[in-house]
């Protein structure tokens, strides 16, 4: 048995939201529109079901980690690629070869926001990508010790 793996992944709460995912038919949605390879490399190789989630919102007034879920689906597919109405159309992906993956996600629970400032005030999570500077990917690995003092955090 392989331990468990911890994942932070964005989304702009506009998009969908811990409280969309939350209302979703069994809390889960498909983590749609990641168009970055080695994102898409983590969900494709990386990810397994059952690995925890910390649920983070991005491009809002507060960014931050706003809720737990876990990997509920192995990587498939993410259909918008093909989609010629969808913002995450591309042209250049077929079919019988897709470019782009993705994974659903079951929200477990929101909680309150954990914020970027908050994060780096903590000297244990000072290594964690997220907080790194030009970081701009939309899923990144968490440690388990990282996972273990945000969890602590989020108790408070």
């Amino acid at each position: 048995m392989t331990a468990p793996r911890y994942w932070l992944m964005k989304s702009e709460p506009d998009e969908c939201s811990i409280d969309d995912a939350l209302a979703a038919p069994d809390a889960t949605v498909p983590w749609t529109g990641v168009r970055n390879y080695q994102a898409r490399n983590f969900m494709r190789d990386d990810m397994r079901v059952g690995d925890g989630v910390l649920f983070y919102h991005s491009s809002c007034a507060e960014p931050g980690i706003v809720g737990i879920a876990r990997v509920a689906s192995g990587a498939k597919p993410d259909l918008t690629q093909f989609d010629p109405h969808s913002p995450y159309f591309d042209a250049k992906s077929q079919p019988e070869a897709p470019r782009w993956q993705l994974v659903d996600v079951q929200a477990l629970r929101k909680t309150r926001v954990l914020g970027l400032a908050e994060m780096r005030s903590v000297p244990e999570l000072a290594e964690m990508q997220v907080l790194k500077r030009g970081n701009r990917l939309s899923i990144t690995p968490v440690t388990p010790q990282e996972w273990q003092v945000i969890d602590c955090l989020l108790a408070l």
